[in-house]
Parts: structure tokens; C-alpha cells; sequence
């Protein structure tokens, strides 16, 4: 899964070249309830939590659900942070929160368990991390990275979690005032450089989008190279956290840069779907049809009304002190962004949260190739029932 582990070592070392010490303490399960306060109830929340009698998901789920994520705690997290209920415990040593699971605020019956992904699972891709660690029952992954793994290490993602991949190709505007798009990167010959390997480049390349003589996989994920070049080269990033890191917080560049969506290239994967391992669908599926639509609502409330989830986010980040750097500032430009940019969005049926099947069609037409030319083992008769399934998905849930 090339994009959640390439976006885990660039925000790990921006944080580093940024030199800002994460603070906060370290002991086991130190509980609050301060930062969950004041839960917002919207209309469309106590739609979802009155359908039910209280409980909801009391017998039909586990009594712990167990998320694993694919980073830090961040305002991309939002939905799933948006379901730990007041009280919950931190476990600082094993990067994990507890709490009960709240549907608009009211307790659904079982609890739910969040842990952190990136540096605690030794970067791992989730997918395959899931194999690992069986208590696990969703995990976050990429279309592409559910594609790559699919002949070994089989996942199903039974809700997209971002409508849009939130990566970028970003250049200097000052320098290159003509680029409009990467695609006119290609003109100037300018070198982008990108972590190596990673499969959206591959793909850029074999599409013709860029030269091969551009890439430059030397990227580490620090700001240095692009701020002594003074933006001459071109680089990766996310359009949720670059853009306003370094105009507000590299302090040698503080500008803008200009960006373009990979997305907007046609390289388009669902990014931080929830995923099951495909073979235990049928097991899980009574739990999945309550609790899906909980986290579909959830993703809603938090677009709407972010601010206790990015305290209790911000609060985890304290706690975990890895060395992470995440501002309030960063927390709330990712939401602007998310939402301007509609990196999370209803989609073209207007339903939050579910797969277009024809969008995962194309896109697995267009991975095959790279990744076969990469050398790497796929299912060459993949379909899109295979990945993706709108089973679970209440199509009424919208933002």
C-alpha cells in the first residue's frame, strides 16, 4: 500500500526537519472524558441512533470493535475519531484509544478500540497488517494497494472512506509561473521528485503525463532539497497538509505552492477505505449493515462539526508523543480542504461514503499494467465485486 506508508515517512520527517518536539506524557490508559464533551446532535445523527432501540450494535458486533488506522491521528481520521464516546481510556505504550462507540452521541453498546497506524505497526500497509493481527476488524487501505495485494493477502472494502486521494504534485508558482497542471511540468523538464517507486509516478510516466527523465526518487519527505532548490524541482505531498505547512510552518519558505490532485490525472483509488478481510464478509456482515451506516453518519457529523473530534485528536497526539507534529492550524486547514476540494463527498449518487463500480473498473484497468510491469504478483481477473461493496452502505447518508 505505496500511498498510506509514503504518507506516513513524509509527515514523519516534515514533522522532524520542522524541529517541533510533539509534547505530552507517556502512561498507560489515562482516561478523559474533557475532551469528548459536548457531543453535537444533528438531525440526520439522531436519524441513525433513533432507528434503533439503544444498542444498536449490542449483539450483532463485537463487544469491542477494533479499528486500525494508517498514521498519526489526524483530522482525516475525523469520522472514525467521531465514534469514541465521552470517558474513553489511552493506552500512550500501544498508540491505542477506548472508548464506548457513539452514534450522535448515544452509546451503541459494544466499545470501540482505535489504534494507530504508521511508525506503531513498523509501517506497515494495514492490508496485510490485518493478517497479522486477527482482533482486527477494519483497517484502512487504498483501491491500489487493495489491488496489489489482492493474489496473496485478499481485503474488502465495505465503505470508501475519501472520495478523493488528497495527493498532489506541488511546485513553486514564483518559478513557474506557466504550470498550471503536472502535465505542464513536462514542457520545463523540471525534475519531481517523489518517494521511490511509488506507483502513481509509474503510472504519470507510462501515461506519458511526465518523462521518465524527470523523476527523481530521491524525495525523503523533508522540506530541505525543495527550500535550498528555491522551488526549482517539484515534489509530492497531500493538499490536506503541504499547502499550509509550508506557508505557515516551514519558516525558510513561507509561501504558497501550487498544486495539482493526482486524482486529476485519472490515477484515482479510493484513499482510507474501511476494509475487511474478504473471507470473513459473510461472519461479519450482520454487525456491518448497523454499523457501517454509524460510520457513514459519523463522517457526516464530523465534516459538520469538527471541533471535539480534532480536540480529542490533538489530545492523542499529545499523548502518544511520537515525535509527530500536528498543529490546530494543520487540523482545521485539512478540514477546509477536505470538504472545498471534496476529498470527502457524496460522490456522483450523492450517497457518502460508497463505491462507484465503474470508477473501480477503470481504475484496476489502469493498475494491472503498472504493477505488472513493476514485477508484482496480481490477479489478473480482478473485478470490482471483489474489492468493493456498497452492501452495507445506507445510500441516504449524505453530506
Amino acid at each position: 500500500m505505496v500511498n498510506q506508508r509514503t504518507r506516513g515517512v513524509l509527515a514523519l520527517v516534515v514533522a522532524s526537519a520542522l524541529a517541533i518536539a510533539a509534547c505530552g506524557g507517556s502512561s498507560d490508559t489515562a482516561p478523559s472524558s474533557a475532551a469528548t464533551a459536548g457531543v453535537a446532535t444533528t438531525a440526520a445523527t439522531a436519524g441513525v441512533a433513533t432507528t434503533e432501540p439503544g444498542g444498536v450494535l449490542a449483539g450483532v458486533c463485537p463487544e469491542k470493535v477494533v479499528i486500525q488506522t494508517d498514521w498519526n491521528p489526524q483530522a482525516e481520521h475525523g469520522g472514525v475519531y467521531e465514534l469514541v464516546g465521552d470517558g474513553y481510556t489511552v493506552d500512550a505504550d500501544q498508540k491505542r484509544v477506548r472508548g464506548p462507540l457513539v452514534a450522535g452521541g448515544k452509546d451503541t453498546g459494544v466499545d470501540i478500540e482505535i489504534r494507530m497506524g504508521g511508525p506503531a505497526i513498523g509501517f506497515k500497509p494495514v492490508g496485510a497488517y490485518l493478517y497479522e493481527n486477527t482482533d482486527i476488524m477494519l483497517g484502512y487501505a487504498n483501491t491500489d494497494g487493495i489491488v496489489q495485494r489482492y493474489a496473496s493477502l485478499p481485503t474488502l472494502s465495505v465503505m470508501a472512506g475519501l472520495e478523493i486521494n488528497p495527493q498532489i504534485i506541488m511546485w513553486d508558482p514564483s518559478t513557474y509561473p506557466q504550470v498550471r497542471t503536472i502535465a505542464d511540468l513536462k514542457a520545463t523538464g523540471t525534475k519531481v521528485r517523489t518517494f521511490e517507486g511509488i506507483a502513481f509516478m509509474q503510472y504519470l510516466v507510462q501515461s506519458g503525463v511526465l518523462d521518465k527523465a524527470q523523476v527523481d526518487g530521491s524525495y525523503d519527505g523533508t522540506p530541505g532539497v525543495f527550500v535550498a532548490q528555491q522551488g526549482k524541482i517539484a515534489q509530492q505531498g497531500f493538499a490536506s497538509a503541504e499547502p499550509y505547512i509550508y506557508r505557515n510552518e516551514v519558516k525558510n519558505w513561507g509561501r504558497d505552492v501550487a498544486y495539482q490532485l493526482i486524482y486529476d490525472t485519472g490515477w484515482q483509488p479510493y484513499a482510507q477505505s474501511l476494509v475487511i478481510r474478504s473471507a470473513e464478509r459473510d461472519k461479519l456482515a450482520p454487525c456491518l449493515k448497523k454499523l457501517v451506516p454509524v460510520i457513514q453518519q459519523a463522517q457526516v457529523d464530523f465534516l459538520n462539526n469538527p471541533a471535539r473530534t480534532d480536540k480529542l485528536i490533538l489530545d492523542l497526539v499529545k499523548r502518544y508523543n511520537t515525535g509527530w507534529v500536528y498543529s490546530q492550524g494543520v487540523a482545521d486547514y485539512a478540514v477546509t480542504q477536505m470538504r472545498k476540494l471534496g476529498i470527502v463527498g457524496n460522490g456522483p449518487n450523492q450517497t457518502l461514503g460508497d463505491h462507484d463500480e465503474v470508477r473501480v473498473a477503470e481504475f484496476i484497468k489502469k493498475a494491472l499494467p503498472v504493477y505488472q510491469q513493476a514485477g508484482g504478483k496480481v490477479k489478473d481477473d480482478l473485478k470490482p465485486s471483489d474489492i468493493v461493496t456498497n452492501g452495507f452502505i445506507d445510500p441516504s447518508i449524505k453530506l
